[in-house]
């Protein structure tokens, strides 16, 4: 039994569905009722209560750990989810951390997630540690104003940074969980190129077949707009990374094509196939 936090979200859902697909037993761990797939067992657990996991721990080999908001809640004792996984019987954990760790450790969020690593290489568990830059998927921050108004509003419109299709993450931690070659390994994941938030409007508009302008918002009004479903601290965070990328922030890492034997997607690839979110 392979348990899948975080299931419902755009690493979690592909990743459920193709470890379901393989043949896999899984079980799906989300904060509420939601539809999986054909098969799969579903359980509603809070991971700021790491008791509340027991039930879908149960007879669990392997767990992918996505802490998402549930690091950032006040009281939150992340790490603590390693050892009620370690306690039910888990033998392997895969954890989506993020590439922050090494590009900005001593911001708060990545302070709280390095300790998160450190708990599970402790832990005596097989692990892998997965270790994302941004995502493609944030481009549906944008799909209604595309749908309403033709327009994406966006800061730092012409700053860019390597963005990867979550598809790709789910690929990896697949590989991660089913493959022990993959024991003890820290993966940075990005996409195939540099691209800028006007360049992926342009690849949104191809793949719609229809003009979307692009707005340049000021890091205030970025801000104003992202603290209302983000935590401050990390809105701060990801704002800084987006309007001043550093080298390694900027560097396109060969681990998807490592661990998988292919080419991330790109952008215009994560935009074709997710057309239906902008029409």
């Amino acid at each position: 039994m392979i348990v899948v936090t975080g299931a419902t979200g755009n690493v979690g859902r592909p990743l459920t569905r193709a470890l379901a697909e393989a043949g896999q037993q899984v079980t799906a761990v989300s904060r509420h009722a939601a539809a999986v797939p054909d098969g799969v067992r579903h359980v509603v657990a809070d991971l700021t209560e790491p008791p509340s996991l027991e039930p879908a721990l149960d007879g669990a080999k392997a767990l992918f750990l996505l802490l998402s908001g549930d690091l950032h809640a006040a009281g939150a004792r992340p790490a603590d989810v390693i050892g009620q996984a370690a306690a039910g019987g888990v033998r392997r954990v895969v954890l989506l951390s993020s590439q922050g760790v090494a590009t900005r450790p001593f911001g708060p969020t990545r302070i709280t997630m390095r300790a998160v690593e450190d708990a599970l290489r402790d832990s005596g568990l097989e692990w892998a540690i997965l270790r994302p830059g941004g995502f493609a998927s944030n481009a549906l921050w944008w799909a209604e104003s595309i749908r309403t108004q033709g327009v994406v509003a966006a800061p730092f419109g012409d700053v860019g940074v390597p963005i990867i299709d979550p598809a790709d993450i789910a690929d990896v931690a697949m590989a991660c969980l089913l493959d022990h070659r993959h024991t003890g390994g820290v993966y940075e994941l990005t996409g195939p190129e540099v691209i800028t938030p006007r360049r992926q409007a342009e690849a949104i508009a191809a793949a719609l077949g229809s003009p979307v302008r692009f707005h340049d918002l000021t890091r205030d009004e970025a801000m104003a707009a992202m603290t209302q479903s983000l935590p401050a601290e990390l809105a701060e965070d990801t704002l800084d990374i987006l309007g001043s990328p550093n080298p390694a922030e900027l560097r396109v890492s060969p681990d998807v094509q490592r661990v998988l034997g292919r080419a991330p997607r790109s952008f215009a690839d994560w935009a074709t196939d997710n057309v239906a979110a902008f029409r």
